[in-house]
């Protein structure tokens, strides 16, 4: 590929042989504009574009010094401790700070500083996918340019200039670690820090006196005689050690929780000791380590130059270890919704039947509760509550809500997808032998709820229609909950699709409160409140206090999905859009009623078509809830699973040669050595 650079070359040199004050930055920028690729992600372009500039700086007399002292003498017309020291790392200013500047700044967009260098890279690198093919380059072609770049041993004072930035850069990353490490939720994340001397404060006194040495030995000596740098070891070790402090603290929140304050904290620490560590390496005498350390420079600055304004880029640093810690609680969970045996298959059958009698009578509730003349809001608080109180009974006599079980069980097959060692296929076929126990022990769950719910449910109506001498529902009223049913005539299936949106949120919900309880100590301060004490006793407080912190997710869980469902009808009225839920177990309870109240016998075709839509509704909350959280659930645990494909093709396979599996427990738990012969041919 040929690119001309020369003409760029010699008006560099024009440019310092007139001794111009001020360098026009304009050429540097036509300069990457004629390496940059048209598609960032092409490898075979970025690299053709790339290794002809080294070739013409190569070729042309003259052109890697005239370039040298062009880039050196323009980047020095810049103040530059603020690009190494703040750009790419997160503000002290908080997370909560941070988000209201930068969604402030969408509106009323910020002033660059023209003096900084900050402002040179956002006009040379302008294009948001600069980052991408910059990141691009191989390790050895930064290496083969900055050692070309860097020939000779001229422009001395304009290179000690940048290593005075550099310096001043690394001193105050070295304060701001140490500030990060003597804040209260560190010190109570890892109370070692208060037994011991902290790393914190022993990476600042070691960088201290390296930078004493660095500038002891600069001062006042001739540059062409510097050799020797101060070794930067010990500092480098205080610095690892401080990385392991934050590991450990990262390892701990799984059994101490963590706030969004904790995890702000973790990111912006670990971004320091990155910067400080890359800084370091940059002012050391090791080529090969130098030109590394600015070869990632480049692409760290060119990548948060876009990033630091950015509210999705803030939103994504900071939730990943708050998403790790709610969809762990929900996997740790959700181990308990998978059945492998015919004893955990009716155990699960029993949770769900007992659900089913609370569901129906929940259901004929509400049908009382709408007879009644009351405002909108007053109406979305009945329906709430009663939703809401009956999840938590269902949940306080260990029964189960088949819809409930996605959100949990997803969880733990995204755990189990990050935590499978060994070869592909055999994580495939561990894989293909949870689903098919999830697929089993969701199908007995459905039915326990729905087999108990419509009798139970039918023997209520009857019990209403004979003791009340009056139909549970009017003619008109049956009827229209029967339509209301039908998957091709009504919005059953999007109602549905929303009743699968709040099962995922109070999943998440769930892990958060799970999270808090842990966190915020729920449980050891219950123990030690003073008038719960005196009302309840010490021993009967204690067992609450225990149940509470156990408990607190699924209850606040339950409460706040009952509320959505409750209060997702008045939204639709108040906003005048047709929002509205449908929940397989309760629509299965509407069914028979309705059937019961319509006058006359109901037509065989609406029957069938209201039952249809009853299996619709299920199949849509338990696939909109599952694929939710397990998007959710993999990225939080930085997971790409490649094989859907042949995963897909085994269950399929297993489906069609042994599909009592899927329905009925096998008579000896699912090996991985069973999917052998199917996985064959899946593979292919």
């Amino acid at each position: 590929m040929h690119i001309n650079f020369t003409d760029l070359f010699l008006k560099m040199q024009e440019q310092l042989e007139t001794n111009q004050a001020v360098l026009d930055d304009s050429l540097l920028i036509e300069l990457v504009n004629r390496i940059r690729p048209d598609d960032s992600t092409d490898l075979d372009e970025i690299n053709n574009k790339f290794q002809a500039f080294i070739q013409a700086l190569l070729l042309t007399p003259q052109a890697a010094i005239s370039f040298q002292n062009f880039i050196l003498k323009l980047i020095n017309q810049y103040k530059q401790t603020s690009l190494y020291a703040d750009t790419g790392i997160l503000s002290l200013d908080g997370f909560w700070n941070q988000l209201v500047q930068r969604l402030g700044a969408h509106f009323l967009p910020l002033i660059n500083d023209e003096s900084q260098l900050q402002d040179l890279l956002r006009r040379v690198f302008y294009q948001r996918s600069d980052k991408y093919w910059l990141d691009s380059i191989a390790e050895e072609d930064w290496q083969k340019l900055f050692g070309l770049i860097n020939q000779g041993h001229s422009n001395q004072q304009q290179k000690l200039k940048i290593k005075s930035e550099l310096i001043k850069a690394i001193t105050v990353l070295s304060y701001r670690i140490s500030g990060i490490g003597l804040y209260p939720e560190f010190i109570n994340a890892h109370p070692e820090l208060t037994e011991y001397e902290s790393p914190f404060l022993a990476q600042n006194r070691e960088i201290n006196e390296f930078i004493q040495h660095y500038k002891m030995l600069y001062q006042n000596t001739d540059a062409l005689a510097l050799t020797v740098v101060p070794d930067a070891s010990q500092a480098l070790v205080m610095i690892e050690q401080c990385r392991d402090v934050a590991l450990k603290i990262r390892r701990a929140t799984k059994r101490i929780g963590v706030s969004l304050s904790l995890t702000y904290l973790l990111s912006l620490l670990e971004q320091c000791l990155d910067r400080i560590e890359l800084l370091l390496n940059l002012i050391m005498d090791e080529d090969q380590l130098r030109y590394e350390s600015l070869g990632l420079l480049l692409v760290d600055i060119t990548h948060a130059i876009y990033s630091e304004r950015s509210v999705r880029s803030l939103l994504a640093a900071n939730s990943e270890l708050i998403a790790l810690q709610v969809t762990e609680n929900a996997s740790k969970t959700g181990e308990h919704y998978v059945s492998t045996d015919k004893q955990g298959f009716w155990s699960m059958y029993k949770s769900a039947a007992g659900a089913g009698v609370i569901i129906a009578t929940m259901a004929t509730l509400k049908i009382l509760a709408a007879r009644l003349a009351m405002a909108p809001i007053m109406q979305a608080f009945v329906f709430s509550m009663n939703y809401s109180l009956g999840f938590m009974l269902i949940h306080v006599l260990h029964f189960t809500v088949a819809t409930k079980q996605p959100a949990m069980t997803a969880a733990a097959l995204a755990a189990t997808v990050q935590h499978t060692k060994g070869s592909k296929t055999a994580q495939i076929a561990e894989l293909a032998a949870l689903i098919i126990n999830i697929i089993r022990t969701q199908f007995i769950a459905i039915l326990g709820n729905i087999s108990i719910a419509i009798p139970t449910a039918a023997v209520i109506t009857l019990l209403w229609q004979y003791g009340m001498d009056e139909p549970l529902l009017t003619h008109a009223k049956a009827t229209k909950t029967l339509h209301s049913l039908n998957p091709f005539t009504s919005l059953a299936i999007p109602h549905a699709a929303i009743a699968g949106v709040c099962l995922f949120f109070s999943g998440l919900i769930a892990g958060y409160f799970d999270n808090m309880a842990v966190y915020r100590k729920v449980g050891p301060r219950l123990k030690a409140h003073f008038r719960l004490k005196r009302l309840m006793g010490q021993e009967r407080l204690n067992k609450f206090a225990a149940y509470i912190e156990r408990n607190l997710g699924a209850l606040a869980g339950n409460f706040l999905f009952g509320i959505m469902l409750g209060s997702m009808g008045t939204i639709g009225f108040i906003l005048g859009l047709p929002l509205d839920i449908r929940h397989i177990a309760f629509a299965s309870a509407n069914f028979i009623q309705g059937l019961i109240c319509i006058n006359g016998s109901p037509e065989i075709g609406l029957i069938i078509v209201s039952f249809l839509g009853v299996l619709l509704i299920g199949l849509t909350n338990l696939f909109v809830s599952f694929s939710l959280t397990i998007i959710v659930a993999l990225r939080a645990r930085r997971v790409r699973f490649e094989q859907w494909k042949p995963l897909a093709k085994l269950v399929l396979t297993h489906f069609l040669t042994r599909p009592s599996d899927f329905f009925w427990p096998p008579k000896t738990p699912l090996e991985v050595d069973e999917f052998a012969p199917a996985q064959k041919s899946a593979l292919k």
